[in-house]
């Protein structure tokens, strides 16, 4: 039997201790080597101290370069059958060297969640308009729908996407797969610690991400001021990768705000507190700090955008308010019951395990791939758009990168 072949374009390096970005990665990179593919990573960013380890889990790790002849080389060296594309961006930038030399490649593109829907949003919420359908058509969504059209697949994390996708934009559900994170279920509970054992609130997430630093602004302004007037034992604690000056200046001990920066480990620095508190304005995709606070039995509060597309018809771990008055008044509630407190902890444990259950998503999504590299030419034929974009769109984004390139010499 012939090795079987991935080679994944990284926009960074791993780093599932900063981002839910990181650990999907790694989720899917783990699902592929349980199967026995080959896995190179490939990546034009530079590492940082905090970048994952690949080659510990026996995954080749090249540096590639943008705009470069020097990737075309090692693509027909390396002769993969299947080329992983993280996010768009990345699909943009190589697409059309890896379609020019390994034309047989399967394409997959992860789009972790869709950058146009979080841009979409965050306009919307900036300029106080309420969303409309039509919005959705804007240029961000013609850049990453061509990318989405020209890949064999496109794996989605969110069926609010994949509806948005079908329905919006009538992609064929034969080039979309939903994939959420992929997590062992809980089946041990004993070692959480007790209500009476938990205090304060925490709030995490990476702060090289937008929306994490928009709700860190809405708690300090809007929610904050009011809940610690109420709560005033209760201090507010503020985690996450990447915090900028202004992060930093929030912190103000006298009001019982505290931004303290990286969590050396999330799960366990969120299984010390009572709440998650997270009142999310706009984004897309499923926030990884709910999935990591059910896991550790901390139940949140958050907004119709935060839980989105995460519990199905069950009962959210928590409380789900858009309005500034009813979510301070939950989070106080479920602060303070313990009989409420401890549902929610059971419900965050249903949603984990019968939602995001490796077990359930795993061997479906490897049938669907193997099924496909079979079938490959028949699956491009039906479509037939993504040819015509292939065509069209890589030789203008082909020709700008070929100019960078002699301009660089």
């Amino acid at each position: 039997m012939s090795v079987k072949k991935l080679l994944i374009i990284g926009l960074v390096w791993p780093e599932p201790t900063s981002s839910a970005a990181g650990t999907r990665m790694i989720q899917l990179i783990e699902l592929f080597l349980a199967n026995d593919y080959q896995i190179t990573f490939a990546c034009a960013a530079a590492k940082s101290e905090f970048s994952y380890n690949l080659q510990q889990i026996g995954v080749n790790e090249q540096s590639i370069k943008l705009n470069d002849q020097s990737f075309n080389d090692f693509i027909i060296s390396l002769n993969p059958q299947i080329v992983m594309f993280d996010r768009f961006v990345m699909e943009e930038q190589y697409g059309w060297r890896v379609q020019q030399e390994c034309p047989e490649a399967m394409t997959i593109l992860d789009t972790e969640d869709l950058h146009f829907l979080r841009k979409t949003r965050q306009k919307a919420i900036k300029e106080a308009s309420i969303l409309k359908n039509e919005d959705l058509f804007n240029d961000d969504a013609k850049r990453e729908i061509a990318s989405i059209l020209r890949c064999d697949l496109s794996l989605i994390i969110s069926e609010q996407e994949i509806n948005i996708l079908q329905n919006q934009f009538k992609i064929d559900p034969s080039l979309l797969h939903y994939l959420p994170f992929l997590e062992d279920e809980i089946t041990a509970t004993a070692n959480w610690l007790s209500f009476e054992e938990r205090k304060d609130f925490i709030f995490i997430g990476n702060f090289l991400h937008e929306p994490n630093w928009q709700t860190v602004l809405h708690l300090k302004i809007k929610i904050w001021p009011l809940l610690s007037k109420l709560l005033p034992q209760a201090k507010l604690h503020i985690y996450g990768a990447y915090p900028s000056q202004k992060v930093l200046q929030l912190h103000n001990p006298k009001e019982n705000f505290y931004v303290v920066g990286r969590a050396d480990d999330a799960k366990q620095t969120i299984a010390k507190h009572r709440i998650l508190l997270a009142p999310i304005l706009f984004g897309a995709g499923v926030k990884g700090k709910f999935i990591d606070a059910m896991h550790v039995g901390t139940p949140s509060v958050t907004t119709t955008i935060g839980a989105e597309a995460m519990k199905g018809n069950l009962d959210w771990n928590g409380y789900i308010e858009d309005d500034v008055n009813q979510f301070i008044s939950k989070a106080i509630e479920l602060y303070q019951n313990k009989a409420l407190w401890l549902q929610a902890q059971q419900n965050g444990v249903k949603i984990i395990n019968e939602r995001f259950s490796k077990n359930k998503f795993s061997q479906s999504f490897i049938q669907q791939i193997e099924v496909l590299s079979k079938n490959l030419k028949t699956h491009r034929q039906q479509n037939f758009v993504g040819q015509l974009l292939h065509y069209h769109t890589n030789q203008s984004t082909k020709y700008m990168s070929l100019w960078i390139e002699e301009k660089n010499k």
